[in-house]
């Protein structure tokens, strides 16, 4: 009779002597349980999940199972609550440091370039698509609120709720070079993070517009929550809203075809008595290089998912 389990069983054995070198270079690790090391703790965290645990409990559910995997995976399990309770407790001060104005501005760049380990500036933030170690940095910095669901059906010409990259808010602040007398609207606000961390990185008047009551309530506890007077969020549609103190405007495509344009031709109107600069985002901005009253500022830059800028002009 042929003992077909064996050759499972050396392959069981092999592959949890990996896991548990792997988990040992982790625990190891001196430089992850320093608080300034973000950067590297999120990607020993994202392997102790997807590379050891969720290996672990795949090896779990097969017969004949090597011994000591429990013990391997509460091993991993009491690693991953050490990393993450370093980041609770430093991202615990920082919100109680934002609160009291001892956070923000140069303060907070700095300690991004401490923790994520590079600084986020342009030149890398056109380089990349999608969300990146610095998104989970600022995450963080927001209340834990539970996640709001939506309360009424969007109108066909809207786009569903995409939360801007970080690193393109952070490229705006650096881009737009706020004075104290701009005021920034970003149109379809969502939960709140643009405005919030535009006001944090330069103090400036920052105003979200969302049409979900959900998502502006969320975002408003948000500020609020975090001490930002500067920061408001308006419930309203984006077509309707009181623009006339708007300077610098933000779009993420929140909506598109004849809604866009209806948004664009009351932008326009503001236009005509002063000068205004919007930044968008993604798709739209091709509808706005169209526009016969803005100029790209870089329009050999152009791209759907770079940020763009525009400036008025009569």
């Amino acid at each position: 009779m042929h003992n077909f389990s064996r050759p499972f069983n050396i392959e069981s054995l092999m592959v949890t002597d990996e896991i548990q070198a792997d988990l040992e270079a982790i625990e190891r690790n001196v430089v992850l349980y320093e608080e300034a090391s973000f950067d590297s703790r999120v990607e020993a965290l994202d392997y102790l999940e997807f590379h050891i645990l969720d290996r672990i409990e795949g090896l779990l559910q097969a017969p004949n199972s090597a011994t000591g995997l429990l013990s391997l995976q509460q091993r991993a399990e009491n690693v991953k609550r050490r990393l993450g309770a370093i980041d609770a407790v430093l991202f615990q001060r920082l919100r109680a440091d934002i609160r009291t104005d001892r956070f923000r501005g140069t303060s907070l760049l700095a300690l991004v370039t401490s923790c994520i380990g590079r600084g986020a500036n342009g030149k890398q933030a056109q380089q990349e698509v999608g969300y990146d170690t610095l998104d989970v940095f600022t995450n963080n910095l927001f209340p834990d609120l539970a996640f709001p669901s939506e309360t009424q059906e969007r109108e066909p010409e809207m786009v569903f709720y995409q939360k801007t990259p970080a690193r393109v808010i952070f490229e705006l602040v650096e881009k737009a070079q706020f004075t104290t007398t701009d005021v920034l609207y970003d149109l379809g606000s969502g939960l709140g993070h643009v405005p919030i961390l535009v006001n944090l990185l330069s103090g400036v008047t920052a105003k979200g517009i969302e049409v979900e009551p959900a998502y502006c309530a969320y975002a408003s506890a948000c500020a609020a929550d975090l001490n930002l007077p500067l920061v408001t969020f308006i419930q309203t549609d984006a077509r309707t809203a009181d623009y006339s103190d708007g300077t610098v405007f933000f779009l993420y495509t929140p909506f598109e075809g004849r809604m866009l344009q209806e948004v664009l031709e009351r932008l326009r109107t503001e236009a005509q008595h002063r000068s205004i600069r919007l930044f968008t985002y993604g798709p739209c901005t091709l509808h706005l290089a169209q526009q016969g009253w803005l100029r790209c500022v870089d329009p050999t830059a152009m791209d759907l998912y770079k940020l763009a800028e525009f400036r008025s002009f009569h």
